[in-house]
């Protein structure tokens, strides 16, 4: 399993496991889904921000 699947799981588990039950509830997972997402995707090298960090450089 690589890491981006881990951290999707993660993040899908952290947000059951912080709001269970109505809308505001899947808010929560789908926001920490996605954040567990991104962060296994960054440990798997799958992720290259560094446009958008050399965009927010120039511009200084």
């Amino acid at each position: 399993m690589s890491a981006t699947s881990i951290g999707l799981f993660t993040g899908l588990a952290l947000g059951f496991a912080a709001a269970f039950g109505g809308f505001g509830a899947f808010v929560i997972v789908l926001v920490l889904g996605a954040l567990g997402l991104l962060a296994g995707r960054w440990l798997d090298g799958k992720l290259d921000l560094s446009s958008l960090v050399g965009s927010v450089r120039d511009r200084r």
